[in-house]
């Protein structure tokens, strides 16, 4: 079976290195999705991608039309897995006073609610305990939750980060959690670390991983093989957790946006 075109493509503004146009795919079990398909010239090979806003196949300048439909229906059942993990991971949500669990740290950690003045989360050796009073407002909630994950993200890194001090050539300036929409993590120019605050939803070692891949940067401003090298001398098993980003990421990423708004 393939992919089946129902609607002429749709052009969508874009910069001079960019040509883009909206497909509409139906995919092997009737779903309909749109497609958003790039012509991009730093792309330097085809590329299909699922985030918050939709698919997105990315073509380089040499690549066919034809390549890049043959591409997709190559990846269908991918393409179908993935739409399917964001759109349960996008339902996500935790109501006040009711949930009996919290992701955290690759888990659903306990949670127990008790009365307060103020919206407050905390997190103990028998689970997190959630201080509520009589009528919390949305934002007050979600605050509260977002501040909860950045601390505790705060702290994962507080334990990680001298251990890897020594064998860099300087200390990040600061290291900061904002919510990205592709990027895991970046490293600025006067040495900021900004990591993606989903990362504290994942596996620990995952999170870890993507720290040490920005302090790598203060090595090496590149990819090239010698920063890897850096990369694999402190996390030998970063290629598992690179996989389990590619598959799995999407999904923190939507549910974080989910329960933070």
């Amino acid at each position: 079976m393939s992919l089946r075109f129902f609607q002429r493509p749709t052009a969508v503004v874009a910069s001079p290195a960019q040509t883009r146009e909206r497909i509409a795919v139906t995919l092997d079990d009737g779903r309909r999705v749109e497609v958003l398909r790039v012509r991009d010239a730093r792309a330097k090979r085809i590329k299909l991608s699922v985030s918050e806003r939709g698919a997105r196949l990315t073509l380089p300048l040499r690549a066919s039309v034809v390549a890049g439909d043959r591409f997709l229906a190559e990846h269908r059942e991918w393409l179908s897995s993935q739409l399917a993990r964001l759109a349960v991971a996008s339902e996500a949500t935790l109501e006040p006073g009711r949930a009996d669990a919290l992701p955290l740290r690759g888990e659903a950690v306990p949670l127990r609610w008790e009365r307060g003045r103020f919206v407050r989360l905390r997190l103990d050796d028998d689970g997190v305990h959630g201080a509520l009073p009589d009528a919390p407002s949305d934002a007050a909630w979600r605050r509260a939750l977002r501040d909860f994950y950045e601390a505790q993200a705060r702290a994962d890194v507080g334990r990680w980060l001298p251990r890897y001090l020594p064998s860099l050539p300087r200390a990040p300036r600061r290291v900061q959690f904002k919510r990205m929409s592709s990027q895991w993590g970046s490293l600025s120019p006067d040495g900021t670390v900004a990591l993606d605050l989903s990362l504290v939803l994942g596996p620990p070692d995952a999170f870890e991983y993507v720290l040490v891949h920005e302090l790598c940067h203060l090595i090496h401003h590149d990819h090239s093989p010698r920063f890897w090298h850096e990369v694999e001398a402190r996390c030998p098993d970063w290629k598992r957790h690179r996989t389990y980003f590619r598959e799995d990421g999407r999904a923190l990423k939507a549910t974080l946006q989910a329960l933070v708004g």
